[in-house]
């Protein structure tokens, strides 16, 4: 079996559309869910909730754990319950096969040696500001793969969409991402480098207003 066909064989568990509404569900939660919460979110039984929960498990999307949900220890407190939460890595895969990831880091090699990152956040801030329908940033930000979520008054974002790309060249992509949510968000946000932990280094805090 070629990489390939693991892609397409990993993927097709999502074609199930029970368990596509439970994988976006955990996938976006800033914590990890249990089945209850998961079967709630998706509006299918518990115990179904539980069968493609563990069929994304097997599949490599999700991966579990055990926790005590009542938060207590010792005699008494009950059995750790299952609960999951999105696994690393991605999955892609394009009929016919096309190679953007390629030239990407191509071109992002080419504008880190030239020195060019002033230009590359200027045309950043300047495609976030032509994002159609920024007012709403929750939802732009969502319709971007940002997966944000609110920590208080603070949004911030679990995914970073250009992740590979950050990894090999963080400072440039980084700062462009920064440049884009900037262009992107409305006046009362204020976009800052805020790294959420296995998420996208920008946070949005909302401006005070007197």
């Amino acid at each position: 079996m070629t990489d390939e066909d693991s892609t397409f064989d990993v993927l097709g568990v999502l074609s199930d559309p029970v368990r596509r509404r439970l994988y976006r569900h955990v996938a976006a939660a800033p914590e990890e869910v249990s089945r209850d919460a998961a079967a709630e979110a998706a509006g299918v039984s518990r115990s179904l909730a539980a069968f493609h929960l563990d069929k994304l498990v097997e599949a490599g999307l999700l991966v579990v754990s055990f926790r005590r949900l009542s938060g207590r220890s010792g005699p008494g407190a009950g059995r750790p319950a299952k609960v999951y939460r999105r696994a690393e890595g991605e999955h892609a895969v394009s009929v016919p096969p096309r190679s953007y990831d390629a030239a990407a880091r191509l071109l992002a090699e080419v504008l880190e040696n030239a020195g060019l990152d002033r230009e590359l956040q200027a045309a950043a801030k300047a495609a976030g500001a032509a994002q159609p329908g920024a007012g709403d940033v929750e939802a732009a930000l969502r319709a971007r793969g940002y997966e944000p979520f609110r920590d208080g008054e603070t949004l911030r974002l679990r995914n970073c969409p250009f992740h590979a790309l950050a990894s090999e060249f963080p400072a440039l992509i980084c700062g462009m991402n920064l440049a884009l949510i900037e262009g992107l968000a409305p006046e009362e946000w204020s976009p800052a480098m805020d790294p959420c932990p296995g998420g996208c280094c920008v946070s949005l805090s909302k401006n005070k207003t007197d």
